[in-house]
């Protein structure tokens, strides 16, 4: 059953009038009066009927792209390819024809934010939205996401996930485009391995992300195939491998460059002979070479330094870096075009894009 704003009027214990003029916010009304409206509009989870234009129509042209933080290339590259194909090819003409209106949303990495964002794009009737990046590994919020998803596709809305693994027991999805965070993770320890590594620390990002549980899972694959974790024989160095040496030669922190310079200032206390370093991504390779040559080390000959996305600066920072190349660009295009409906979704709805290991100058054979 349609809520009516009479519904919600009832609820907040209001006149229809009030209701108005908080959701218009185009007269003064009091805080506490303006809170218990936003609340039982939450509540009834109630669809204001957004610009006139739409009135008739069941979505607008409006499309929502989600990114944890505008400012990291991760993010930036993906919603930018997205709204390329979202807004046309820009001929200059001003006349408007089968593009949309692609409007970008920051949420911060906050999953209440993320939540509060589709919201307002429910309320709006967005004709899409495009969720990039890791979600959050918390039940309450995972089962508070897919019913919000499920609300907006009820109402037409098309749902793509980029660089996102597809929710559990959810058909509100029409794409979920996942990267091979696992693959690319073990790949990239294998060929540390290959080169004669063993004692090989890793700065993760935040403990409740799909990407960084999905990153260290690959990484601790490869470290426990070649006989480097938990099981009491010769780590390669003639050190004994003990069982909580993953945990110990792992430090969680941010995607930035300060978290990677903490966590490898924290792994060289931890263990001072680790002859290379993981990080997350990129950005936080950036602070753990900072880090290894603020002790007067040098990469790759006395440590080598290892990433994760590719991102532009990554070929020409000196020396270049190791990492695992991401399609950002491609598959936020691809997710743009399947939220315009330009391109047929991947069978079952799901599709897992590749990671590719580029082997560069900050990674070599260890001394000794």
């Amino acid at each position: 059953m349609t809520v009516t704003l009479a519904d919600v009027a009832a609820r907040a214990r209001v006149s229809p009038a009030t209701v108005s003029r908080v959701l218009n916010g185009n007269y003064p009304v009091a805080t506490s009066t303006r809170e218990r409206v936003l609340r039982a509009v939450d509540d009834l989870d109630y669809v204001l009927n957004g610009p006139a234009s739409s009135l008739a129509a069941a979505t607008s042209d409006l499309i929502g792209i989600l990114v944890n933080d505008i400012a990291d290339p991760f993010f930036g590259i993906m919603a930018g390819a997205a709204q390329t194909e979202i807004g046309g090819p820009g001929d200059g003409s001003g006349r408007a024809g089968g593009e949309k209106l692609a409007v970008v949303c920051n949420t911060g990495g906050s999953p209440a934010r993320e939540l509060t964002y589709l919201t307002l794009l429910q309320r709006q009737r967005a004709a899409a939205v495009v969720l990039t990046g890791g979600a959050v590994e918390d039940p309450a919020h995972r089962a508070a996401m897919s019913a919000k998803l499920a609300k907006l596709a009820d109402a037409g809305t098309r749902v793509v996930l980029c660089g996102r693994p597809p929710l559990p027991d959810s058909e509100s999805v029409l794409a979920a485009l996942a990267f091979d965070n696992r693959g690319g993770g073990r790949r990239l320890t294998e060929h540390l391995i290959s080169l004669g590594h063993r004692r090989i620390g890793y700065a993760a990002g935040p403990l409740e992300r799909t990407t960084t549980r999905h990153r260290l899972e690959g990484h601790r694959d490869a470290m426990r195939a070649a006989g480097l974790y938990g099981d009491g024989g010769a780590a390669g160095d003639g050190r004994p491998a003990h069982a909580g040496d993953e945990e110990r030669l792992t430090v969680h922190g941010s995607y930035d460059r300060s978290s990677g310079y903490d966590a490898t200032v924290e792994l060289l206390r931890r263990e001072p002979g680790i002859t290379a370093v993981v990080a997350a991504n990129d950005t936080v390779a950036l602070g753990a070479a900072a880090a290894i040559r603020d002790r007067g080390l040098r990469i790759p000959e006395d440590i080598s330094v290892a990433g994760f996305d590719d991102l532009p600066f990554s070929v020409d920072v000196v020396p270049a870096l190791t990492t695992v190349r991401l399609p950002l660009f491609e598959a936020g295009a691809r997710a743009g075009r399947l939220a315009m409906d330009k391109e047929t979704p991947p069978p079952g709805g799901i599709a897992t894009i590749p990671a590719e290991l580029m082997v560069r100058g900050s990674t070599a054979v260890p001394r000794g």
